[in-house]
């Protein structure tokens, strides 16, 4: 399906890949990996033909259909959604807007050869089940049969670019190239997702952060590391088995190498200056000098070291929540929540987009009022937020990196603060960037320094998995799980949410769910259902017919 000859690309001086010889086949799905900035978005867009090699070939089929994923939503705004998701195979929808139009003017004339042809193409893609196909993709993603009629325009941001990820899986491709699915999607569109690729016929080319979706869809792993493309057969999980595999594979046989030097020289040192063994020491001599060892590549691969501490310990009894409603105009997001926190536990709140998860957690910082009900926090509780939106949080766009984090610990010295930066990887160089010039990635990690340096006793946390990699990802969860303080959550994140909450409160239309254990234990014992959309949809209007017929009586 895609393969690559030499391919080399560098910007300048700087080289992200070179000599990458890849064979792509269908009915594979390929997952990108790799540091930020090592090159996986500059690969996809290789294979998009959005931008040339620096050297070597790339080679597609020719007539060979993309599905590539778009960002520009704004182009659709006044178009009807289903028209907008259906407009993802190019030449069905072309041939059934000209066959209308041939209708619509069949009293003037009619060109009865090319409604055939036309006819020809939507019966050649089961053309009369494309807008049925369309309904059921775009409500996996979460977008509901009522909207479907509706123009582009009244979805939030988040929801247009899932509309447009519909119209790119509607297309049927023969080649599939996705640059992280998952952003914007809650866990029931993630879980819709992975059984679509799972059944997805083409080849799929995925760049993702998500380890859990990896594990779950790939049957390769694309590794952008050491200047290079690294194809690993299997998922995310296999890949670092036989990364890890061959890196030690590696520094064994350096290590080999080197004790036969280290023995050729001993020798040499021994027997040069006697007769008897003159020869042999001039043998082994040759030996050394031919024998290279290449060094090991460095990886591009970092890891920050985030470390979170309570500066005290708050009370028992760490937060009392009771009966929070909040409704924005008659949409009605959270009802009659009520749950209590201890110290020392780590919840996560999860449940589909626009259930009300943020809006709960604004309320709780203060950030929002509630229509009804009270959150009270309890005895020494400090609270430290971090927020989805992490440029507002770090305040004036004009101001270093170091001053952003300097602002909340003024009495530490500058050593200090730059030994907090550096242990999140911002260089010397970095520190004097302006936030409004960092990237999500980086403005994360600055607010990870803050809250580190705060201490507080509680710390909320909005999607702290977003814009992060997967190294960063890999960080977070351990340091969270040391953290002796309070800990509260929202995350889309499989993998990050099974490894730090101890509690899980799944939110949903007809009502919470209170588990006390792990997600992977709340999944187990839930069962499928949970991350089955059409499932929660249905148990929530038996709720609501349920309590109708109550009310009735």
């Amino acid at each position: 399906m895609i393969s690559t000859t030499a391919l080399t690309k560098h910007y300048g001086g700087q080289v992200l890949f070179r000599d990458v010889d890849l064979q792509l086949d269908r009915g594979q799905r390929y997952g990108i990996v790799g540091a930020n900035g090592s090159g996986k978005s500059t690969l996809l867009r290789l294979f998009n033909a959005e931008e040339e090699p620096s050297e070597g070939e790339i080679n597609l089929p020719r007539r060979v259909r993309l599905g590539v994923l778009e960002q520009d939503h704004f182009q659709y705004d006044d178009q009807r959604i289903l028209d907008v998701v259906m407009q993802g195979h190019t030449e069905l929808w072309a041939a059934m807007v000209e066959k209308e139009a041939l209708l619509d003017a069949a009293e003037d004339h009619f060109d009865e050869n090319r409604y055939v042809e036309l006819e020809d193409i939507v019966t050649k893609y089961d053309g009369y089940s494309h807008e049925s196909r369309a309904g059921e993709i775009l409500e996996g993603l979460g977008i509901p049969v009522a909207q479907h009629d509706q123009p582009l325009r009244i979805l939030s941001g988040g929801f247009k670019l899932r509309a447009l990820l519909a119209k790119t899986l509607a297309g049927d491709p023969d080649l599939l190239l996705l640059d992280e699915p998952t952003n914007h999607l809650d866990i029931l569109a993630i879980a819709w997702l992975e059984q679509f690729l799972q059944r997805f016929k083409g080849c799929a080319v995925i760049v993702s952060h998500d380890l859990q979706f990896l594990d779950g869809v790939c049957t390769g792993i694309l590794d952008v590391d050491y200047e290079r493309v690294t194809l690993y057969r299997g998922n995310y999980a296999a890949f670092e088995r036989q990364k890890r595999e061959a890196r030690e594979h590696m520094e064994k046989e350096i290590s080999k190498r080197e004790k036969e030097i280290a023995d050729h020289r001993a020798f040499v040192k021994r027997f040069k200056a006697k007769a008897t063994k003159a020869r042999q020491a001039n043998s082994r001599q040759k030996r050394i000098e031919k024998l290279v060892i290449e060094p090991l590549p460095k990886s591009s691969r970092r890891s920050p070291n985030f470390r979170f501490q309570a500066r005290r310990k708050s009370g028992k009894a760490v937060l009392e929540v009771k009966g929070i409603s909040k409704a924005y105009d008659d949409n009605e997001v959270l009802r009659d929540v009520s749950f209590d926190i201890r110290r020392g536990e780590r919840i996560a709140i999860i449940g589909p987009n626009g259930i009300g998860k943020s809006t709960l957690l604004r309320i709780l910082v203060g950030e929002l009022e509630a229509d009804a009900g009270s959150a009270e926090w309890g005895y020494e509780v400090d609270v430290g937020y971090f927020p989805q939106d992490h440029h507002e949080a770090l305040g004036d766009p004009d101001q270093a990196i170091k001053s952003a984090l300097w602002e909340v610990v003024p009495t530490e010295g500058l050593g200090v603060i730059m030994g907090r930066l550096a242990a999140v990887l911002f260089s010397k160089d970095d520190v004097d960037k302006r936030v409004k010039h960092i990237s999500g990635g980086e403005a994360a990690r600055v607010l990870f320094a803050r809250l580190g340096a705060q201490q507080n006793t509680v710390m909320v946390l909005d999607e702290p998995t977003n814009h992060l990699d997967i190294e960063s990802i890999r960080a977070l969860a351990p340091a969270l799980k040391k953290y002796d303080g309070t800990l509260l959550f929202v995350s889309h994140d499989r993998w990050f949410t099974h490894r730090v909450a101890t509690r899980v409160i799944e939110i949903r239309a007809d009502g919470i769910t209170d588990f006390h254990g792990s997600y992977g234990q709340y999944a187990s014992r839930a069962g499928p259902d949970h991350l089955d959309r059409a499932q929660v949809v249905r148990r929530a209007r038996d709720k609501k017919k349920s309590k109708k017929k109550s009310g009735r009586r």
